[in-house]
């Protein structure tokens, strides 16, 4: 099995991945999602927690000459953290918006000047928290080497915005492998295969379905 597979069936083995396509959640942004990832809770399984950050190790020999890495709070920070530690590389984390008090902080840790940094996010849908981070380091001097995020719903959208940004990205996983896997495990039957693949394809048409 593959890294990208394996990985998927990880998630959906913790059940860090729900799949509900008959009653979907709702994402912040309001849209309605047949898929809810949690890759927290993978932090509580040593092992599997592990088989990720060696995803990220082998990703990572993709990304030349990269000085530090960075955390996307919140949730990219551990994965960042242990990751750093594994490469015995330094480690700063990128708040979504600067603190409210103290220095006022957006960027945490410290970096020599101009250091390259390599962003580990843990989820990507639309891609716009990944590139407000990287616009933060880049805004004070940091080139951004890569991208390297657990899962990635594949979105078109999100992929075109890397590419014109010229940003290298990879995902350890994937929604097509995801329901490769979920059906080859019987999590899902071929009907919901469907549905959740055209939900994939067009998310917002899949979710005015579900408007009242």
């Amino acid at each position: 099995m593959d890294l990208a597979h394996k990985i998927a069936d990880r998630l959906l083995e913790i059940k860090a991945v729900k799949l509900n396509p008959k009653n979907p959640f709702t994402w912040a942004s309001g849209l309605r999602s047949p898929i809810y990832c949690d890759n927290r809770k993978a932090l509580s399984y040593p092992a599997i927690r592990s088989e990720i950050i060696d995803g990220f190790v082998q990703k990572s020999e993709k990304i030349p000459d990269f000085d530090a890495i960075a955390g996307v709070a919140t949730a990219g920070i551990p994965w960042g953290a242990y990751l750093s530690d594994r490469l015995h590389k330094p480690f700063i984390y990128i708040r979504s918006k600067p603190k409210e008090h103290g220095l006022q902080n957006q960027l945490e840790g410290s970096l020599n000047p101009g250091a390259s940094v390599l962003v580990i996010e843990d989820l990507v849908s639309t891609g716009g928290s990944s590139l407000e981070a990287v616009e933060v380091l880049q805004s004070l001097g940091h080139p951004v080497r890569g991208l390297l995020s657990i899962f990635q719903y594949g979105f078109s959208t999100a992929l075109a915005k890397f590419q014109e940004k010229n940003l290298f990205y990879e995902s350890l996983t994937d929604f097509s492998m995801l329901l490769e896997q979920a059906l080859l495990r019987n999590y899902i039957d071929k009907t919901e295969f469907e549905n959740l693949s055209n939900w994939n394809k067009d998310p917002q048409s899949w979710s005015a379905l579900f408007r009242s």
